[in-house]
């Protein structure tokens, strides 16, 4: 009799899970709107939970397989979420309707680094976005270009020892390396060689803990909203006292005086010192927004970490595609080389902001790799209600809408033979032909990448 309750139980404890993980998977049929069929517990992103694909991977196995639809309804483990294929739907709802979407759907604590540029919800990013803009300006841009060439001139000497002992190294960790010397010159004013001991040693376990991707973001996709409700993040406490220590640490070091450098540090410097910002900004605006978002030292440090984040691991990454396309394809390798000796001779061998204009192959090259390789997917929350045009499909308040980039940059229709690597892409005559929407790895519309800024 035990042995017959206890397979009751169990049967019905089974059922009640069973229930509890598939309970949302009627969504999106109730609502006519195609997909796949979900899986209990995992729903259409099996892979990318059991870390055997990259979320993006996944999302394009799913855009590939619906290629006359303008949406497709898909499940994020329960979450149900909408898939936009349609360019012109993109472009609708980051940039026309964007009021409607100007969230990304990611809420954190607001402790801690939760309130960075790159999640906060809109209320607390525009005004963020007001903070950080700055840095951004074409004068500060000029100085950041001497703080890169100083950090060049190292990271070549650094190249040049290595190539003396032939010795093999892989190249994504030197340009790990390399951004993160310059992002650190940028950001806190700091001085650290792209071989330093203490690069190695103090960074290894900041990006462990930066880059490693937690059960938390896993949980956030079972239980929206969970990680805010219980005041936690994808961060934990040791990253945010990290950066917490490293502003005040860079602020006590300059003595709370900014500095000709222009880095983060010295623009919150001068905010504090209600100094001058921008020419366009007045300095009690700029004030007024920023005691909106309760300029803290945590809040300041939020910053500081998106900045590092967001031009630390995307460039390097970057950087590292690049050189691996140029090395299997030398005669692009050999275009790009000439017009480089060539504008330099033009200028003397002096690398400065101006002559970035002149390098319209390096533009095509670069644009080139963040079409093959785009670093993120664009994720919005609906605020409210969304009829989508030309369709009887609702958006309910609270939805989370996915724009796959490297699904997109990866379409045919968009960019014939998507997997040969082709600067000329990015020619004006063929971009003038293309959809504005076909290329976006910045994002776009208000809350695209703030790194577009330096572009």
């Amino acid at each position: 009799m035990f042995f017959l309750y206890t397979l009751v139980v169990f049967v019905i404890f089974g059922c009640l899970v069973y229930y509890h993980f598939t309970r949302t998977f009627k969504y999106w049929q109730s609502r006519n709107v195609p997909g796949p069929q979900p899986l209990p517990f995992f729903g259409n992103i099996k892979k990318y939970v059991l870390r055997k694909s990259l979320a993006a991977e996944v999302l394009k196995e799913i855009y590939d397989e619906y290629p006359n639809e303008k949406v497709v309804g898909i499940y994020r483990m329960t979450t149900p979420s909408l898939l936009i294929r349609d360019l012109d739907l993109v472009k609708m709802i980051c940039v026309k309707d964007f009021d409607n979407f100007d969230d990304r759907g990611m809420e954190l604590s607001e402790k801690g680094l939760g309130t960075n540029l790159f999640h906060a919800e809109s209320d607390i990013w525009r005004p963020l976005r007001s903070l950080v803009s700055p840095l951004f300006t074409t004068s500060k841009l000029k100085t950041m270009v001497q703080l890169v060439n100083e950090r060049g001139d190292i990271f070549v000497k650094h190249i040049k020892q290595i190539t003396e002992v032939k010795t093999d190294k892989e190249m994504y960790s030197l340009a790990r390396k390399f951004t993160m010397s310059c992002i650190f010159a940028c950001i806190f004013g700091l001085n650290i060689s792209s071989d330093s001991n203490l690069l190695v040693e103090k960074m290894s376990k900041i990006d462990k803990l930066s880059f490693t991707r937690t059960f938390a973001q896993d949980l956030d996709l079972l239980y929206p909203g969970i990680l805010k409700r219980f005041k936690s993040s994808f961060y934990n406490a040791e990253l945010g006292n990290f950066f917490v220590n490293l502003v005040r640490d860079s602020m006590q070091a300059k003595n709370g005086i900014p500095s000709d450098k222009k880095d983060f540090i010295d623009l919150i410097l001068e905010i504090k010192n209600q100094g001058n910002i921008l020419e366009t900004t007045k300095m009690e605006d700029m004030v007024k927004l920023i005691d909106s978002a309760k300029l803290t030292d945590e809040v300041i440090a939020a910053q500081a970490f998106t900045l590092y984040v967001a031009g630390y691991e995307t460039s390097a990454a970057t950087v590292a595609f690049m050189l691996y396309e140029l090395a299997i394809n030398p005669h692009i390798q050999d275009k790009l080389i000439f017009e480089l000796d060539e504008v330099l001779d033009r200028h003397d061998g002096n690398i400065t902001y101006k002559i970035i204009n002149e390098l319209t192959y390096m533009g095509k090259v670069f644009n080139e790799t963040l079409r093959k390789y785009p670093i993120l997917d664009i994720q919005r929350r609906a605020n409210a209600e969304y009829s989508i045009p030309g369709t009887s499909i609702t958006i309910e308040k609270g939805t989370i809408v996915l724009v796959p980039t490297l699904a997109i940059s990866h379409d045919e229709k968009y960019f014939p033979d998507p997997s040969k690597f082709d600067p000329e892409r990015f020619s004006p005559e063929i971009e003038s032909k293309r959809h504005p929407c076909a290329f976006i790895p910045f994002g776009t519309g208000p809350r695209f990448c703030i790194g577009k800024l330096s572009d």
